[in-house]
């Protein structure tokens, strides 16, 4: 797969899940919390800009970049992705007023609520998902004990990286 089929297949998945967990990986003291975010869009740079609820705290006294990890998982979907990055919280109007995403409500809730935050993506875990389907007992017997002699650390997720 090319480097720009890749970047398509993983900004459709993540377009598609719409939500994921998101991780601040800072050693720093003060750092956002775990939370749920709701990915607003990805863009050709390779950014998921997402909304985080507000800290109480001043987003002066938080890191400028910050790592994290993004898992997106979706009740339903055979698929699951793991996002590694580095964050920037968006404070500048212009930046804000500058993306074509935003209606005039989204901004207001930025404002009160939320904070818009832009994480470039560097590595994307995708995984899918083991269907359970219905077997035989005696199968299912065969499966267990394959499983037993087998090296269960074969499994290996699909890594994406980002180029820059």
């Amino acid at each position: 797969m090319q480097v720009n089929q890749q970047f398509n297949f993983v900004q459709q998945k993540i377009e598609e899940i719409g939500t994921a967990i998101f991780f601040n990986l800072s050693d720093s003291v003060l750092k956002f919390p775990t939370t749920i975010v709701s990915t607003l869009k990805v863009d050709d740079f390779g950014f998921v800009w997402l909304l985080v609820q507000k800290p109480k705290q001043s987003l002066r006294e938080f890191e400028e970049g910050f790592p994290v990890r993004l898992d997106f998982y979706k009740k339903g979907k055979n698929y699951f992705l793991q996002v590694a990055g580095k964050a920037w919280v968006v404070t500048d109007p212009e930046e804000i007023n500058a993306l074509s995403l935003f209606q005039e409500d989204l901004i207001q809730k930025i404002d009160d609520q939320m904070v818009l935050v832009k994480v470039k993506m560097q590595k994307a875990d995708y995984h899918e998902a083991q269907t359970t389907a219905r077997n035989s007992w005696w199968h299912n017997t065969v499966n267990v004990f394959s499983t037993m002699f087998k090296n269960s650390n074969t499994y290996q997720p699909s890594t994406y990286y980002a180029t820059s």
